[in-house]
Order: structure tokens, then sequence, then C-alpha cells
């Protein structure tokens, strides 16, 4: 039987929203007025040196406020949402026991959700189906992959983006293993696991606003030096790493390879990360606890997390 949220198990605040956005800015000012510590949610943001491209919160605005859970691992050692779990849940039982109110800011959904309802855990590990999809990528590319998977499992393969190289083989492997398809498996765990008291805040704003956002970022991601970011990676890490075929990285490599122009490789970044945060944007209206602000609403943010923080049993010191 599923477990509902109680006044007394120890509140979590998260600030999400889509790319481009404006998280970072009111996060740290969330955090400053509250004396909370910003836990990070963003994928990406868990790697070393992928500063630039990931919109890494600079050490100038790091020193403002205590951040966790950035730069976690380097960019060729394993991590998945499994990781982010145990790593995020110790983080979180540190907080709690120092009084100090967590801050949970990013846009990855999934690691959000498991964050606070836990992991679905599909305990398939089969070597032989991963080393034939492994030959499989070679020989026939990642969109074969792929179309198969969206024929098999039609519901992973909708939350899943078309170049996410390392969780289709997952969700393929997991079949060909003759486990169910994780679609199921998630439907049946339901994220049941319920720890926390959470007040998940989601940032939007108009499309179009949104949109030249982010346009403007990409503009000022490869000003800061993104093309430098990505030839320094190259030269230390094979450019078929899961974090390496992200948002950027990969449109970049795309470029140094002369597989795109310059304005080929700029307008195909600004439309995929448009995407990106449509997606996002699908996956946080799904939950309907979401309570959704304009970014320059600071004082109802303010006022929403201080009166969440206030009813819980353990206030900051």
């Amino acid at each position: 039987m599923t477990t509902k949220p109680s006044p007394d198990r120890p509140a979590v605040a998260v600030l999400t929203g889509p790319t481009g956005v404006g998280k970072t800015a009111l996060a740290i000012r969330l955090a400053q007025e509250l004396g909370a510590h910003i836990v990070n949610a963003d994928s990406l943001q868990v790697y070393r040196e992928l500063d630039i491209g990931t919109a890494k919160p600079t050490w100038e605005e790091r020193a403002l406020v205590p951040h966790h859970l950035l730069d976690v691992v380097f960019p060729d050692q394993d991590f998945d949402a499994a990781a982010y779990y145990r790593l995020g849940r110790q983080v979180l039982a540190d907080l709690h026991q120092q009084g100090i109110h967590p801050l949970v800011v990013g846009g990855t959904g999934l690691y959000i959700r498991v964050l606070l309802h836990g992991i679905c855990d599909d305990g398939v590990q089969d070597e032989t189906a991963r080393q034939q999809l492994q030959e499989e990528l070679q020989a026939q590319g990642l969109p074969a992959l792929y179309d198969r998977l969206c024929r098999l499992d039609p519901a992973t393969a909708a939350r899943l983006h078309p170049h996410d190289t390392f969780r289709i083989l997952r969700a393929l492997e997991v079949i060909a293993a003759g486990g169910r398809k994780l679609s199921e498996q998630q439907q049946a765990h339901r994220f049941a696991d319920r720890p926390y008291r959470p007040l998940v805040i989601a940032l939007n704003r108009p499309r179009e606003e949104l949109y030249a956002r982010i346009e403007a970022r990409v503009a000022a991601m490869l000003a800061q030096g993104l093309v430098a970011e990505v030839q320094d990676l190259r030269r230390r890490y094979p450019a078929d790493l899961k974090p390496m075929q992200s948002l950027g990285y990969r449109h970049v490599s795309a470029y140094l390879d002369g597989r795109l122009a310059w304005d080929e490789m700029v307008a195909q970044l600004q439309r995929d990360t448009r995407r990106y945060a449509k997606r996002q944007l699908t996956w946080f209206r799904a939950d309907p606890t979401v309570q959704w602000l304009a970014p320059d609403q600071v004082d109802q943010a303010i006022a929403l997390l201080s009166h969440f923080f206030a009813s819980s049993l353990q206030p900051p010191r």
C-alpha cells in the first residue's frame, strides 16, 4: 500500500523548470533568504569539466550559497539515476541532520522523481544482450535502435531523446533479457517510496520569451568558449561517452568533425534546446502537485518556501 506524506517527514523543497528559464539566479536568491543549501538536480552538472555547456553555476555563484552534487564524477565515469538517488538521499539526510533546509534545483525530472519517491530497479544485467546491442549500434546506427524501442516499448521511447544512446540501449537490454518493459515496471512501482514532505515549484515564461532566452544562452555559451571546452574534452575522452553526446557537446563535436557548418551547428543547437525545454515542460505538467511561478515572482516564492519550511519539525540553526 502506498504511504502518504505526513507533516513529521523531513521537508524538501524543489525549484525546477525548463532549461534557460532562470532557475540558478532565483535559487541563489531563495537560498540566501532562507538559509538553505542548494542540491543539484541536473544530470549533466554532476560531471566535472563540463562547465560552459551545462550552464553550471559559476564559482562566484557557488561562493554565495553552499552547493551539493556538482562535479561528482569525471566524464568517463558511470553515473545514472540510481547513483543520483544514492548520493542525493545521503545529502538530504546530512542536511536534515544538521537542521539545514535543502533546496533541490535542476531540470532533470527523472532525478527529482527518484530523489523524492524512490527508484524503480529493474535488476536486469545481461552482458550478452548488452554486447549484441553495442554491435548493432555500430552496424545499424542509433536511429534504427530507437525505432526498435518505439515499436517494443513506445511509452519508454516517448520520454527518451532519440540521441540518448545510454538509456535507449538500457531499455532494449531489459527487453532482450526477457524482463518486462521499463514502462511496465515503472507503472507497477509507481515510485511509492515517500520519505519526504515535498514542495515542488516550477518556473515558466511565455514561450517566445523562453525561446529567445534559449537562443541568447546558446550564443553566450559559444562566446564563453564552448568550442574550446569541447576541444579540450575530446583530447582526453572518447567522443561517444554519454555526457559527450548531450546537448551542446555533440553539436560542437559535429562542427569540429566537419559534419556541420558553424551556422548549421548554432541553428541545430538552438532548435534541439527548444525541443528539450518543451519535453521538460511536458514532464513537469504531468505532476498535478507542482506549483507554477514566473521567475520574477520572487516574493511569492519566498513566501511559499518560508511557510513550507516553517512547518518543518527541524528548523535551520
